[in-house]
């Protein structure tokens, strides 16, 4: 069973399913869905359609460089398979999973982390400006609170002698 690739969207193409678009010049294209077919008819390009994959990889909204992906790549020529090497391989799949599973959330969260910070900083900028409108109880409830409250320590000083004497 071979998977196709589609050239619009580069999403999985199962047989049977799709549309092939073969151009005068013997390039075969193949789309998963007529959304895509049409899309490619209207000359639009894959990398500023917002839902492409390619899109996705060039803004950063998708893991591209992950060693993990590796052992997923094509390869076109055959190969013998050796008992023992395929077991071993078969055991460590579930590693390579949960190894693909945290570089994906790690991912997710350093992506998020500037748009978490901008928010923080227009939150509390709002609230500099408009303190006035919150409830009196509220604000004098954060003013009572130790861990923010200044605490006025009264410095006295001593007198030295010199200056004793000059009095």
């Amino acid at each position: 069973m071979r998977l196709e690739n589609c050239w619009f969207c580069s999403s999985t193409i199962y047989p049977g399913h799709g549309i092939q678009f073969v151009r005068n010049d013997a390039k075969i294209f193949r789309f998963c869905r007529s959304k895509c077919h049409k899309n490619f008819k209207m000359k639009r390009n894959p990398r500023k359609v917002k839902w492409t994959k390619a899109y996705r990889q060039l803004h950063g909204k998708d893991m591209t460089q992950d060693a993990t992906f590796e052992f997923e790549r094509k390869r076109n020529r055959p190969e013998r398979y050796d008992r023992n090497l395929t077991e071993q391989t078969l055991k460590a799949i579930p590693l390579i999973i949960k190894i693909r599973h945290d570089g994906l959330e790690k991912h997710i969260s350093n992506r998020h982390k500037p748009g978490k910070r901008k928010e923080i900083q227009k939150d509390s900028k709002e609230v500099a400006q408009d303190i006035g409108m919150l409830p009196k109880k509220l604000i004098s409830n954060e003013l009572a609170n130790p861990e923010k409250t200044k605490i006025k320590v009264k410095v006295v000083q001593q007198q030295t002698e010199d200056y004793a004497m000059e009095e």
